[in-house]
């Protein structure tokens, strides 16, 4: 199932997507979905972020070569932060740079979204807990991320968090290609089958550490080629299986 989030001529609803048609959903989409009765076809709603997680733990250096190119390796355990929810957006809304950064980075990534909360969960009923996967962007202020211990101001400002643009429950996640263009030019291109702690095994592990509850993402990483972005410039990123999450540029 395709799920979105929309805004539709009476409001804001979670719809299942079906070929060129929206399906609205009561409620929520965790669970079995129970269907409004209400449809639109696509071009007449406007896809908003597929959802609004409680929290978003990423992962870094969790591609080998990604963590080669800043001159490190892969942490034997996954090296986790945490973006606010307030950084999310949904596809075709604007990325602002900052002023008070000179260099602002796009990282693709496969991204997690947690269907039913749980605790301590091991790495073979991880699956169970996913409600399906979507794509982000993991916009990073890279100069305040190398001046800071920590990586909440170079990763936690409005915008930077793009999420879309909807949910696939059905893929398989395990290679799957993951593709970065900037005005159309490739910047990343790699496989999920790259990523070093696969996502059974970062649910084992943040599952461990906190609650994941229905609606939580977990970014998996980014391959390298990550750089950076200017003023008016439109970056796409792609995940085979699931589609094309693109947002334009705009300074702060």
């Amino acid at each position: 199932m395709r799920l979105a989030r929309i805004a539709h001529p009476a409001g804001v609803a979670f719809a299942s997507i079906e070929g060129d048609e929206v399906l609205e959903i009561a409620d929520h989409p965790f669970g079995d979905p129970n269907f409004t009765g209400k449809r639109w076809p696509l071009a007449d709603v406007r896809l908003l972020a597929p959802i609004l997680p409680t929290k978003i733990i990423a992962v870094g250096k969790n591609y080998a070569a990604h963590a080669a190119e800043f001159g490190s390796e892969v942490p034997e355990t996954p090296l986790i932060f945490m973006k606010p929810n307030t950084s999310v957006i949904g596809p075709d809304v604007p990325i602002k740079l900052p002023a008070s950064s000179e260099r602002v980075d796009f990282e693709g990534e496969l991204a997690v979204v947690i269907g039913q909360p749980v605790k301590n969960v091991t790495a073979a009923r991880a699956k169970a807990a996913v409600l399906g996967y979507t794509i982000a962007n993991d916009v990073t202020a890279r100069d305040q991320q190398k001046a800071d211990v920590q990586f909440t101001r170079a990763k936690g400002y409005d915008t930077f968090c793009p999420l879309g643009p909807w949910i696939e429950t059905a893929v398989d996640p395990s290679d799957l290609e993951l593709r970065t263009e900037v005005d159309g030019e490739v910047k990343q291109r790699a496989r999920t089958s790259d990523i070093v702690h696969k996502v059974n095994h970062l649910i084992e592990f943040v599952s461990g550490i906190m609650t994941l509850l229905p609606g939580d993402v977990i970014l998996t990483g980014t391959p390298e080629g990550v750089g950076p972005l200017a003023e008016g410039q439109k970056v796409s990123v792609t995940v085979e299986g699931i589609g094309t999450l693109t947002n334009p540029v705009q300074a702060g």
